[in-house]
């Protein structure tokens, strides 16, 4: 005997009837073409043999199906999101990092702080690119950003050739993710797969900026709680830390250290002292990495062992604490150095990224449209 369909199918409603279905899978599997179970306001329980139902079934289901998946795909990044879309996007990009590096090569490790000042505050959603207008203030000029965060124009650049290539598709969000990762390879470190499809947000945060961007004075407790606060662990932590390995400081970041820390090689100390008096030459810039500053390798882990880290926040990694260990262990070790970061960097990137109508394209990507 048949089991009945209605036992082995739930419910669905159409106009004056109640049809029995269930999508078991994607590959869905109805009953015969010849028996269908309707269930009538006039009758109790009628048998129709009827072709035109199947279909009509058929119909919704594969809706149904695609539909779904349509929904599940839009709420994941993909590093083939613009592959049929834009699929030059990446390369232009590319092109747009090194030619800026070759420019300046300091404009790697900026572009890279780029992305981690934008993850830190609502999310990686290019909020951080909004410029000021009389009735709303950004995020640039938050006291983490402001006369300190860079890359603005590369950016610009980047999706000027973008909207040529594929008006209205590339996010500006997408850019800034992809430029440090290409920023990072361009200066020898690792590379990782960027998830894309995000969307851009179109308003800022000052105020949440000025709370959640770690400042250089951080001691080790108030920077786990601020990557915690983004759901990154400690390893996570102290492996992005290790982006200190590129890029300048200015002497605003760290006249605290040299002049009031003991945990500090005193020559160290010293000749920093010559170049950032106590008062003046605010901007005065020194390497952040005293040995390789254009090269992302390991040595940053290995200056905090000599007690030569330039910020305070750099140095609390390594000062008796139970992350030491994992600073021995990057310095030791440049493979699980860049193994760990571009997990981290992965991570960090998946923070609250914006999607569809929580943001938009922008054309430019210094306004909302």
């Amino acid at each position: 005997m048949r089991p009945s369909v209605s036992s082995r199918l739930g419910r669905l409603r159409l106009p004056n009837l109640l049809v029995s279905t269930r999508l078991v899978s994607p590959i869905v599997q109805l009953p015969p073409a010849e028996c269908f179970v309707f269930l009538c306001p006039e009758k109790e329980r009628t048998i129709i043999h009827v072709m035109a139902a199947r279909r009509m079934l058929d119909f919704f289901v594969i809706l149904v199906v695609a539909t779904s998946v349509i929904a599940t795909a839009s709420c994941k990044l993909s590093p083939s999101y613009y592959q049929s879309t834009c699929p030059k996007a990446l390369a232009i990009v590319q092109a747009g990092v090194a030619k800026a590096i070759k420019n300046e090569t300091r404009m790697g490790a900026s572009l890279l702080r780029l992305h981690f000042h934008d993850c830190f505050v609502n999310g990686c959603d290019a909020s951080i690119l909004l410029d000021d207008t009389p009735s709303f203030v950004g995020e640039k000029t938050a006291a983490p950003n402001n006369n300190s965060v860079r890359g603005f124009e590369v950016i610009d650049a980047i999706k000027a050739r973008l909207e040529k290539a594929c008006p209205g598709v590339v996010s500006c969000a997408d850019i800034v993710a992809l430029a440090a990762r290409d920023s990072t390879v361009y200066l020898g470190g690792p590379s990782w797969n960027v998830g894309l499809g995000r969307s851009d947000s179109t308003t800022a945060n000052r105020s949440l900026a000025n709370a959640s961007i770690p400042p250089p004075t951080s001691n080790l407790s108030a920077l786990i709680t601020s990557f915690s606060a983004q759901g990154l662990s400690v390893k996570n932590m102290v492996a992005l830390s290790g982006s200190h390995t590129i890029g300048l400081a200015r002497c605003t970041s760290f006249r605290g250290r040299i002049y009031n820390d003991s945990n500090i090689d005193a020559s160290f100390a010293q000749k920093l002292r010559m170049k950032c008096p106590k008062s003046g030459n605010d901007n005065v810039l020194q390497r952040l990495d005293i040995q390789t500053p254009t090269h992302f390798d390991n040595l940053y882990f290995n200056n905090l062992l000599q007690k030569k880290g330039l910020l305070h926040s750099d140095q609390e990694l390594f000062n008796g604490s139970s992350v030491d260990s994992l600073v021995k262990k990057y310095a030791c070790d440049s493979g699980a150095f860049f193994k760990d970061f571009a997990r981290a960097m992965i991570k960090m990137s998946k923070i609250k990224p914006a999607k569809g109508s929580n943001g938009q394209i922008r054309k430019n990507c210094r306004k909302v449209n």
